[in-house]
């Protein structure tokens, strides 16, 4: 015998309470929105909220050595006698990390009416010579111009020219890296790494008070440096004029001039 699956329409009671919660849900959510459009409303446009140009703590900038002040807080020009609330920090923080000497940034409100800025800059490892000048560079093959009345005690890093890729640059700093951590503390006696070949690597220092180029190859770099200091002496007797030492071989060092 076949049973009848209609379902009954509830009852006017169950029905009642059904529309007034629907009623309860929307007079709460209306409610809700309009004290939040309210409270945006109030933080946008309230003076209490806005970033003064007379407070010398409006913007704290916090981890700035290097990089430039006047271009960081040029970034925030547009947000003075307006409210905190309206300041976009993703954005802020996109134009302060594209600052040459800012690796990463941070932006911050800081209620009522101040933004705070923390910067992590770039750590530079050697010089390079350019057309253009004297620049840096760090680990990530990043290009910095030096800052006003900085001292820094790096190598020369050559082999970067004007017009390498950032990925060929960054293949001479790895390069660099390498040499500088086979090195360790050797690394202070070297006035310059040529990567020009990464199979050749050339390294200049000073023997006798000149400059000597030493041919070290792709690898084992200490030992071979270490090798040329102890033999250096009896060489420079029997060839007091040579500038150039091929170290590429471990059991020995050929004199190439």
């Amino acid at each position: 015998m076949a049973r009848d699956t209609k379902k009954l329409p509830p009852p006017p009671r169950s029905r009642w309470r059904l529309v007034f919660a629907v009623a309860a849900l929307v007079v709460v959510c209306g409610s809700s929105a309009m004290a939040g459009y309210k409270v945006k409303q109030f933080v946008s446009t309230d003076p209490q909220f806005f970033l003064s140009r007379d407070r010398k703590d409006a913007i704290t900038i916090q981890g700035l050595r290097n990089a430039s002040r006047w271009k960081v807080q040029r970034v925030f020009a547009a947000d003075y006698d307006r409210s905190v609330y309206l300041v976009p920090l993703e954005e802020r923080q996109r134009r302060l990390e594209a600052i040459d000497w800012i690796e990463s940034a941070t932006v911050s409100r800081v209620w009522p009416d101040r933004i705070v800025v923390r910067v992590r800059e770039r750590q530079p490892i050697a010089f390079v010579n350019l057309n253009r000048g004297v620049m840096l560079i760090d680990a990530h093959g990043k290009l910095l111009d030096p800052p006003a009345q900085s001292q820094f005690a790096f190598p020369v890093l050559r082999g970067i020219t004007q017009n390498d890729s950032d990925a060929q640059a960054a293949d001479h700093v790895a390069t660099f890296l390498r040499v500088q951590s086979d090195l360790g503390y050797l690394m202070k006696e070297i006035s310059e790494v040529d990567t020009t070949d990464a199979e050749s690597v050339r390294l200049i220092v000073q023997a006798d008070h000149r400059a000597v180029i030493l041919m070290v190859g792709e690898g084992n770099y200490a030992a071979r440096y270490q090798n040329f200091l102890k033999h250096y002496p009896e060489i420079a007797k029997r060839s007091p004029q040579a500038r150039t030492f091929d170290l590429r071989l471990d059991d020995r060092i050929t004199v190439k001039d």
